[in-house]
């Protein structure tokens, strides 16, 4: 692992949160950095927000679909926090006010029933440890300017993760095949995209085994009540104000963002 000061940079990307505006990649200095430095900021960055009075209630994956991987140049997914601040309901409208290049993605997810630590975390222990699943919007932000982030970027960077936006059905996972979920995204009334829950590392479920397995290297569990974003299912497209965002899950239903200035 390269040398860092991970405190110094945890506090430029808290700053460019609270500021909106965003810092030089960090992999502009030292191409050399990866994954470990990534980790090291994001740790520092997350007792920054927690001292703020924030707190943790879940977690994202991202970079599980095999294009994101691709343009990235990595072959595994990342992950970060998602915090209390940052959660938003079914029909909401969300102010652009609080990011600075906010996408939106939609993506499966999971609401835990129970802990579940790893390692050696199964598909089928995950699946049983998973209270249901809930149709979501990720809204993606960076801290990097123009999103020119390489892995150890968006990794310090909370994964790039902005907030998120659920809906309030949590449907059993009894008889439904995650992998087979269909969701269609449209922009006020037309549609953008499509997707399927097996973009999601070949299946959503397969994702909270490998968070599991990946927290529990340091001895950190999902607990009951956690929510799992599992990775988007499709190319994350920009917000403007005025738009309409709504994505229609097989199975999950509908859930409806609006976006405010």
């Amino acid at each position: 692992m390269t040398v860092i000061d991970a405190p110094a940079m945890a506090r430029a990307l808290y700053d460019a949160r609270r500021t909106r505006v965003p810092i030089a990649p960090f992999t502009d200095a030292d191409p050399t950095l990866g994954m470990a430095e990534g980790y090291a900021v994001q740790q520092e960055l997350i007792k920054l927000l927690l001292a703020d009075g924030d707190e943790i209630i879940g977690r994202k994956v991202g970079l599980t679909s095999k294009p994101m991987q691709k343009l990235i140049g990595v072959d595994s997914p990342d992950h970060g926090p998602v915090l209390a601040s940052t959660v938003y309901n079914d029909g909401d409208e969300i102010p652009l006010s609080r990011f600075i290049a906010p996408k939106v993605e939609a993506e499966i997810v999971f609401v835990m029933k129970d802990r579940l630590q790893g390692p050696g975390v199964t598909v089928t222990q995950a699946h049983a440890a998973i209270a249901g699943a809930v149709a979501g919007m990720e809204i993606v932000d960076s801290r990097i300017a123009d999103w020119r982030i390489k892995l150890a970027d968006t990794v310090a960077d909370l994964a790039s993760n902005g907030a998120l936006a659920m809906s309030s059905r949590i449907v059993p996972l009894e008889g439904l095949d995650t992998r087979l979920i269909g969701m269609t995204l449209t922009r006020n009334g037309e549609l953008i995209d499509t997707g399927a829950g097996a973009a999601a590392l070949g299946d959503p479920i397969a994702v909270v085994a490998w968070l599991a397995n990946v927290l529990g290297e340091n001895g950190v569990a999902l607990e009951p009540g956690h929510v799992v974003m599992t990775g988007a299912l499709h190319a994350a497209v920009p917000m403007n104000p005025g738009d309409v965002f709504r994505a229609e899950f097989d199975r999950l239903g509908p859930i409806t963002i609006r976006v405010g200035a």
